[in-house]
């Protein structure tokens, strides 16, 4: 993978960045305005609160998020294999494929 890296302006938080990365342009700004509209939330909600402080807050929100969403990933492929061993028992041994379900 060898592109080429290009140079992005963002403003997150009031302040304008110039971020560089091989991911496209139009990405870079749309992960950048969701962390200034978590940052905004943040500091509505705590005005008081250091704008490193709020920083902080915002990515503990935002890797919340991930978390949730990986466990909800997992969550999901794990239902997907039982409802796939569940069919799998429903076919005759030989259209089983890698499926040996015997129940």
């Amino acid at each position: 993978m060898n592109q080429s890296k290009s140079a992005v302006k963002v403003t997150i938080g009031g302040e304008e960045y110039t971020v560089r990365s091989e991911l496209p342009a139009e990405y870079t700004r749309e992960v950048a305005a969701y962390l200034d509209k978590e940052l905004k939330r943040v500091r509505d909600s705590l005005p008081m609160v250091e704008t490193h402080k709020a920083a902080i807050l915002a990515a503990l929100a935002i890797t919340d998020e991930l978390f949730q969403a990986r466990r909800g990933d997992r969550q999901t492929a794990i239902r997907l294999t039982r409802l796939a061993d569940e069919l799998a028992r429903m076919l005759p041994p030989s259209k089983r494929g890698g499926r040996a379900a015997a129940s």
